[in-house]
């Protein structure tokens, strides 16, 4: 705990850019929620826009607004 899933449009990151990435929302969530780095987790899911409504947006960001810390602007 905690476990963090980012889920994206299809995006080719870097070697570089993936670890920037996996550094930064470490830090934050380890000054968040109090945590050692060894509990994080993360995970990069590259969903299509194609399915994106399905997948995501309905179940994830309409079905469950409460639980957003931050809504799309779309």
């Amino acid at each position: 705990m905690p476990h963090v899933n980012v889920k994206h449009f299809p995006a080719e990151l870097t070697e570089a850019q993936t670890e920037r990435l996996s550094t930064a929302l470490t830090a934050v969530i380890m000054e968040a929620f109090g945590c050692q780095e060894k509990a994080v987790s993360i995970a990069l899911e590259p969903v299509g826009p194609e399915v994106w409504t399905e997948r995501v947006y309905g179940p994830e960001i309409t079905d469950r607004a409460e639980l957003l810390i931050r809504k799309p602007g779309y």
